[in-house]
């Protein structure tokens, strides 16, 4: 879809992303699918949310990758 979102989990293990990196890569991903490089102030709110609600998103899904694998 976004060919700049980041890989933040290679196949087969190795480093986890850090925290930064996921929310990079939620901050790339709220852009695209909003169409906002930076949103105005009438949008700045919601664009926010979303990205903390996707970084949020992702770190529970790389958690649990992680565990999966490791059990």
């Amino acid at each position: 879809m976004c060919r700049s979102i980041k890989r933040l989990r290679e196949p087969g293990g190795g480093p986890v992303a850090t925290d930064d990196e996921i929310r990079e890569a939620a901050l790339q991903y709220v852009r695209k699918v909003s169409g906002f490089r930076e949103p105005s102030a009438r949008h700045a709110e919601a664009f926010h949310a979303a990205v903390d609600e996707v970084a949020r998103a992702s770190k529970d899904l790389l958690a649990s990758v992680i565990r999966t694998l490791s059990a």
